[in-house]
This record gives structure tokens, C-alpha cells and sequence, in this order.
């Protein structure tokens, strides 16, 4: 019976280290939310899961060292539960962003984003009005497109340089008017209508040079924003995914160890009255 406590407290121990991932995938959602991506609630449900794998964690380690099997199988009910929350968390990251992805330009180093490509859940509520808001104030306060501004020596980027640059999503959605509009570069938030005709996208009409407004009411804006959004939860679902594989292994381990506690408390008294009875006493007064 010991062993099989020490082997419980060890995959608590275990468990409780894995939880760090976890949170820690939830906290860097959250520094992007409140940076990047703009977006404030989707952080929560990982925080929230990774707080409880601590807890109950720390509760069936100290089921398994004081030898109370209650903790033990309030330890394996919770994390049964958490588990299932997990899974439900990343086929919910899977699905919502399943959709969309930015498309190649001609002789460009960057994507362009158009909203039309995404479409579910997030999508309706990135473009709600009163969301967009909220978002696009966060865009502009982040300085996202004030650091991308580039010089060499003091010499401001070429448009040749800029055009092969790798920009983020929010960077190109947010940040320049789409490839499609023909507008002229002039620096990397300045651009001008060129001799070329401007395009048919509505985000044409949309995008201004004042550096309070460049496109953040553009549909290319949002469409980055869900762009990075992707991104983001595709860096953090992969994590999620090794972490739940190990958790099951844990959480099976587990439940065989607690099985033979319960197997070994329960055959001792009952091994000793089959005992009694496969040998019952022959004396006779």
C-alpha cells in the first residue's frame, strides 16, 4: 500500500507540474490580449484550468501522503473533469479558428487579410461594432503600427525593403491600406493614391494617413486581428495537446495505484475471515 502512495504523490507532484504550461500559455494569451491581439476573455478558461490542475493536484498529494482516500478520489473526480474541460477547450480553439488564412501577394514579403476568408463564432464577434470598438482602441494604444517604422543610419526604409518585410497580421491589416487599393508607398503608415486606380475594396475608401485612424475601422484590420488570433491559439492549442496526452497517462496511473489501495484495504479483512473459514477450527472441548 505504500508504494502505491508514493506512486500517487509522485503523479500529483508530476501533475502539478504540468499545470505550469498551462497557466503559462494563459498568461502569455493574456499579455497578447492586452498588446496584440486585443481580444480579453479567451485567456480565462486556460487560467482557469491551470489554477485547478494546481489545486487539485496539491489535494491528492496530500491524499496520498496522509493516506486519506477521500483526497485520493476527490483528486481523480476533479481531474477527470478538468481533463474534459481541456479537450472541450481545444477542439473550441480548433473549430473557432479553423477558417481563414492570409493570402499571397505579387511580389510582396507580407500577406494581405480579408474578412470574407474568416467566418464562425469569432468572426461575428470580432466585426460586432461595439466589440471593434474596444479592439481597434487597443490596436491603436499598443502602438502596433508605430513600431514598425524602420531607418538605416537614419535613412527611412525604401518601399522595395518594406514590400519584403515579414509584417505580423495585425501589422498588415492595420496598419497600410490593402495591396489591391494601388496606393503608393511613402513610408511604412504613409501612403498615397498613385497613378494606378483605387480598388474596388471598400477598405479603400477607409484607410487615412492620420495616425489615430491608418485602417483600424477596415475589414482587413479585423480580418488580421482574427489572423492573429489564430496564430495565437494554434501555439497554445499544441502545448495543450502534449500536456492533456501526459495528463491521461498520469490520470491512468493514478486510477490503477487508487484501484489497489481500495484492493488491498478491502482483501486484508476479507482474506482473513476466507482464511477462517477455509479453516475452521477443530477444537473440542
Amino acid at each position: 500500500m505504500r508504494s502505491s502512495n508514493h506512486l500517487i504523490g509522485m503523479v500529483n507532484f508530476l501533475t502539478f507540474l504540468l499545470s505550469i504550461p498551462i497557466l503559462g500559455g494563459g498568461i502569455w494569451l493574456s499579455s497578447r490580449a492586452n498588446s496584440t491581439d486585443c481580444l480579453r476573455f479567451l485567456q480565462w478558461p486556460l487560467i482557469v484550468i491551470g489554477i485547478s490542475i494546481m489545486v487539485v493536484s496539491l489535494a491528492g498529494f496530500a491524499g496520498a501522503c496522509y493516506r486519506n482516500k477521500f483526497l485520493m478520489w476527490l483528486y481523480l473526480v476533479a481531474m477527470l473533469l478538468i481533463i474534459a474541460a481541456l479537450i472541450g477547450f481545444i477542439i473550441f480553439a480548433y473549430a473557432v479558428t479553423d477558417k481563414g488564412s492570409g493570402r499571397s501577394v505579387l511580389n510582396r514579403g507580407y500577406l494581405d487579410y480579408y474578412l470574407q476568408d474568416y467566418s464562425g463564432w469569432l468572426k461575428d464577434r470580432v466585426s460586432d461594432d461595439g466589440y471593434w470598438g474596444k479592439i481597434s482602441s487597443c490596436i491603436r494604444d499598443s502602438g502596433a503600427c508605430r513600431k514598425i517604422g524602420r531607418d538605416f543610419n537614419g535613412v527611412p526604409e525604401s518601399a522595395d525593403m518594406f514590400f519584403q518585410r515579414s509584417l505580423s497580421p495585425v501589422e498588415s491589416g492595420c496598419c497600410k491600406p490593402p495591396s489591391d487599393c494601388g496606393y503608393a508607398y511613402g513610408n511604412e503608415t504613409f501612403w498615397t493614391q498613385g497613378g494606378e486606380l483605387v480598388g474596388a475594396n471598400p477598405d479603400c475608401m477607409l484607410w487615412n494617413n492620420e495616425q489615430s485612424m491608418l485602417c483600424y475601422q477596415c475589414s482587413a484590420c479585423k480580418a488580421g486581428v482574427l489572423g492573429s488570433l489564430k496564430k495565437s491559439w494554434r501555439k497554445v492549442s499544441v502545448i495543450n495537446i502534449v500536456v492533456l496526452i501526459i495528463l491521461v497517462i498520469f490520470y491512468v496511473i493514478a486510477y490503477a495505484a487508487y484501484r489497489n489501495v481500495k484492493r488491498i484495504d478491502n482483501d486484508e479483512p476479507a482474506g482473513e475471515a476466507r482464511m477462517t473459514k477455509s479453516h475452521p477450527s477443530h477444537f473440542h472441548l
